[in-house]
């Protein structure tokens, strides 16, 4: 019985002898398709149909004789002869993605008309069509490799030096004497926003002028930037090397960006000139860092106006103990910033950005000098009832103010006693006691003022009032100096500079709505006097039990522990920038857990943080580790604080931080105690 399938089974296709009639009979069709399909894959290429379809017949012509002579060797010898078609690519200024797109197109043609022609595409004949494409487009990738890594190598090597030693993501460009941009390397595309073709390759004149129109090239001042003020074009004038010319563009895809433009000659060895060499560096950061700057300053210059309006010992407090906080922040941010741009220029670009910053600086630090003065503390037992009753006569009249006065209800328990300065306390339960009115409004109402003596050895000082609740948003910003919202500055100020002295005594201040869902209340809670007098004893104890002085060596692991997310993070990039290993906790919890699963070399504590104090996180991780260095880094004057609590730590750094300072502090070798003796005050810087 016959099998009907192997009778209609077709005989085997021999892909060389198909392959080659298709060619012998198609040649002209295929080498028309092929230039079609690469001037439209690559349409901006400046060359006439003919010389693009000259090269491409002769290799058609070699692989027919190939084929007809040798067979299927033609797979290993026609690469050989497509092999200096990569290098005259190259001198057309084709991109490696032109010639990956130019055999891809031909491999497309092939298989197209011979389907096209036969009715049907064989898999043998699809098969060698792909391999010989693909080995004749590797020949060729590697012989414009080769071409493109020898050619000009004065001027590569020149670049590749100049970015190296000089910038990181850094775009260059070459220009020949003629004005025509030879070269210029992936960055200058990016940062520019055009397409590499847009700029290389052609005179300076006319595709430069319409890529400036096209990113809307400016100077800083807004006037529009012209071919003649690029930096390359005015060292082949000047004979001379310019640099920091600014330029604004506006990239395609969108945003701003700010250019940096530097340019060097490059001399023959007699002295005539070969060309410029010309850098781009991104600078946008550091617009926006000045533009910031600027924007701190006028606020500076606005709280300076406010001053103006009060009385000077009113005013100058609360700015001096509130605003410095927020605003040495701000200040330690960009200070630090500053000098990982140092890094990355020229210095003299970055020197009028530090001034400024070094003014900002010296007037906060004039504010809190003068609130120093001011507010010279005095520490003693203050009697907590007693001074409740002293607040409330001197805060009477104006609770009773109005046509709905505010009736006050106390509700002591026995006398206790904490440590604070005994004006300070009575003024902040004055001040508590008026903005709980100010909360009431002219309907007035009821404020309770509640004190108790808690279990764990603390004082808790509530005053309530029956007004509105506060939504969660407003309480977040109760205590910010800086708030702007309508009524809040001058509450907010004051509320500041409460929380900020309470702080200073060891305690906490916080604003919280009542259960009951009928009003919110101010929370004081300060360590009762015995309590406070002892710790400090026992800290002073094991203080003086050090025999001999701590000694380090060269400190590597450090922790930063801020709440403020770019405080910290440019803490650590900077150290990092030094050699240092960094990690970053926002919290002191997370600072805890991070130092019980690796112990650290140093730890920079932010002296204020939302959930505990870096005092507090210094007092854990000096039982801890006794041998750590441990510094206080804060925007707030520390002069107020108590000896046992500077007792603690090594050093007090001040926002905005000397890099320098840190740096002395955290490679030194012996502990700054060994020679100022236990207990004595850390050193500031």
């Amino acid at each position: 019985m016959a099998i009907p399938f192997l009778q209609d089974t077709p005989p085997p296709v021999d892909p060389v002898a198909a392959l080659l009639q298709l060619l012998e009979e198609e040649e002209e069709r295929v080498v028309r398709l092929w230039s079609k399909r690469i001037r439209a894959e690559t349409y901006e290429l400046d060359i006439p149909g003919r010389n693009l379809r000259a090269p491409l017949r002769r290799l058609v012509d070699e692989l027919v004789r190939l084929l007809r002579d040798r067979g299927r060797d033609a797979l290993v010898l026609w690469p050989e002869v497509v092999r200096p078609h990569g290098a005259r690519r190259y001198d057309q200024r084709f991109e490696v993605e032109d010639l990956a797109r130019e055999f891809k197109a031909l491999e497309e043609v092939l298989l197209y008309v011979y389907a096209r022609r036969n009715g049907q595409l064989e898999p043998e004949v699809a098969t060698f069509i792909v391999e010989l494409v693909g080995e004749a487009h590797a020949s060729a990738q590697a012989s414009f490799a080769r071409v493109l890594r020898t050619e000009e190598v004065r001027f590569r090597e020149a670049a590749v030096m100049e970015s190296v030693l000089h910038h990181v993501e850094v775009g260059i460009l070459l220009a020949e004497v003629d004005g025509t941009v030879s070269f210029a390397t992936p960055p200058v595309s990016r940062l520019l926003g055009v397409p590499m073709r847009a700029v290389v390759g052609s005179r300076s004149q006319s595709p430069l002028t319409a890529v400036l129109t096209q990113v809307n090239a400016r100077q800083p001042s807004g006037t529009p930037f012209k071919v003649a003020d690029m930096p390359f074009m005015r060292a082949m004038k000047e004979r001379g090397p310019v640099r920091g010319v600014m330029m604004v563009v506006e990239r395609p895809g969108g945003g701003e960006a700010t250019l940096e433009m530097s340019a060097t000659p490059v001399w023959e060895e007699g002295g005539e000139l070969a060309g410029v060499l010309q850098t781009f560096t991104d600078r946008t950061e550091a617009a926006t860092k000045t533009k910031a700057l600027m924007s701190a300053h006028d606020e500076v210059r606005r709280l300076q106006g406010r001053l103006l309006q009060r009385t000077r010992t009113q005013a100058l407090g609360q700015l001096a103990s509130g605003a410095a906080h927020a605003l040495n922040n701000f200040l330690n941010v960009l200070r630090l910033r500053i000098t990982l741009l140092r890094r990355d220029s020229k210095p003299e670009h970055l020197d009028a950005l530090d001034k400024t910053v070094g003014q900002i600086g010296e007037l906060v630090a004039r504010l809190q000098e003068f609130n120093v003065q001011r507010t010279e503390e005095q520490l003693v037992d203050v009697q907590v009832d007693a001074t409740v009753h002293e607040a409330l006569e001197l805060a009477r009249a104006e609770l009773e103010q109005g046509e709905h006065p505010v009736s006050v209800e106390l509700r002591l328990e026995e006398p206790c006693a904490v440590r604070a300065d005994q004006g300070f306390f009575r003024e902040l339960v004055v001040n508590l006691l008026l903005a709980a009115k100010e909360r009431l409004g002219d309907e007035g109402g009821r404020v309770v003022v509640e004190t108790r003596t808690e279990s764990d050895g603390w004082v808790m000082l509530r005053v309530e009032n029956s007004g509105a609740l506060y939504e969660e948003e407003e309480m977040t910003r109760m205590f910010d100096p800086l708030n702007r919202e309508a009524g809040a500055p001058q509450l907010s100020l004051l509320l500041a500079v409460a929380r900020n002295q309470v702080q200073r005594w060891g305690g906490e201040l916080t604003v919280e709505n009542l259960p009951e869902g009928d009003g919110a209340a101010f929370v004081v809670r300060l360590p009762l006097a015995s309590s406070t007098k002892e710790e400090a004893e026992r800290t002073a104890v094991s203080r003086t039990s050090v025999v001999s002085p701590r000694r380090f060596q060269q400190t590597r692991r450090v922790l930063v522990v801020d709440d403020d997310p770019d405080n910290a993070r440019m803490m650590a990039e900077v150290l990092s920038e030094e050699g240092y290993d960094v990690k970053v906790a926002h919290s002191g919890d997370v600072a805890l857990k991070l130092w019980e699963e690796r112990r650290y070399d140093a730890a920079l504590l932010d002296a204020v943080m939302p959930d505990i104090s870096g005092w507090e996180v210094a007092r854990e991780l000096r039982k801890r580790s006794p041998h750590a260095l441990l510094a206080i880094v804060t925007g707030m004057d520390v002069r107020g604080q108590n000896r046992s609590n500077l007792a603690l730590v090594d050093a007090v750094f001040r926002k905005p931080i000397d890099v320098g300072a840190l740096d002395e502090f955290l490679g030194q070798s012996e502990s700054p105690s060994a020679t100022g003796g236990a207990g004595s005050a850390p050193p500031s810087a």
